[in-house]
């Protein structure tokens, strides 16, 4: 059964790492000669970015590989272990960015404004450029969402370095661009949260959020050659596919020919649940535990 969703372009990936290496060297260099930390820290963040782009580009591709023995799955759950990663280096980089922030409102400096304003509105240009090359896999991709969020949010530092800039040129205030650092520093924090949950929650096997058990136990307990459905496990194994297992107790003895017809049947069923494989044992007229969810406390 197969969950079609938009494939995710290497090619893309990669002209955005380059991209974003152009960046972060200017932007240092341009730091060092303007004196301007915002500079400074914009680069660190454009770096986290050719890290965060380098992991997904990796990530993207270990996912396409097909399973084999030792890995029966494949490796498709790489691109979730690697939006957590990127997004809670996000977080670690809103934090950084708040200290920096609060220190440069308290103790501002002289900066060059022309280099800060000139450095800014090449990193808005070329980190426009790789925003706009993602963005479509964004939108189907957690691990390319993550990176995605980087990018953007590159682009509205760096405008903030370059209003700072303007500002510090015409009337000195040399404090405004950390303040408006701060804020997109916080923006970054709540929008990585979320990447960070989502993904944890896939890789705890949490049971996917748009799913209602219920409906599904309904949807199968109607069929008439059913007797109950037990022993319920729902979970992802990435972004796409969508797992279910589950015992099914029958109120006939049928054969087996019988017993795979039913199974197909409740597979095209799921389809409107989107749940992409199933696994159902099959019992008649055996003694076990018929909670749905089996509640068993770990023993230690």
């Amino acid at each position: 059964m197969a969950h079609h969703h938009h494939p995710v372009s290497g090619a893309k990936l990669f002209i955005t790492i380059i991209l974003n290496l152009i960046i972060t060297i200017a932007e240092i260099i341009g730091g060092i000669f303007s004196n301007s930390l915002a500079l400074l820290s914009d680069a660190l963040h454009n770096f986290s970015d050719v890290m965060a782009l380098i992991i997904a580009y990796i990530a993207n591709r270990l996912s396409g590989k097909a399973a084999n023995e030792k890995n029966t799955f494949g490796l498709k759950r790489a691109e979730i272990i690697a939006a957590l990663f990127n997004a809670s280096v996000l977080i670690g980089i809103g934090v950084f960015l708040i200290v920096e922030s609060v220190h440069k409102i308290i103790y501002p400096e002289h900066i060059k404004s022309i280099w800060v304003i000139g450095f800014g509105l090449l990193s808005v240009i070329l980190n426009g450029a790789s925003v706009l090359l993602i963005k479509d896999d964004s939108h189907s991709n957690l691990n390319i969402k993550a990176a995605y969020l980087h990018l953007l949010t590159d682009v509205a530092t760096s405008i903030a370095v370059i209003i700072g800039g303007v500002l510090i040129y015409y009337f000195k205030i040399y404090s405004v661009d950390a303040v408006i650092s701060l804020l997109i520093a916080i923006y970054l924090i709540y929008s990585a949260f979320d990447i960070v949950k989502d993904s944890t929650k896939i890789l705890m096997q949490y049971s996917p959020e748009n799913i209602n058990l219920d409906e599904v136990i309904k949807e199968i307990e109607k069929n008439e050659k059913i007797k109950n459905i037990h022993h319920i496990h729902i979970w992802q194994l990435n972004e796409h596919d969508i797992f279910l297992e589950a015992h099914i107790d029958l109120n006939e003895n049928l054969n087996a020919e019988e017993v795979s017809k039913l199974i197909d049947k409740l597979e095209k069923e799921m389809q409107k649940f989107h749940i992409t494989h199933t696994t159902f044992q099959v019992e008649y007229n055996r003694d076990d535990n018929k909670q749905k969810i089996i509640r068993r406390k770990n023993e230690f």
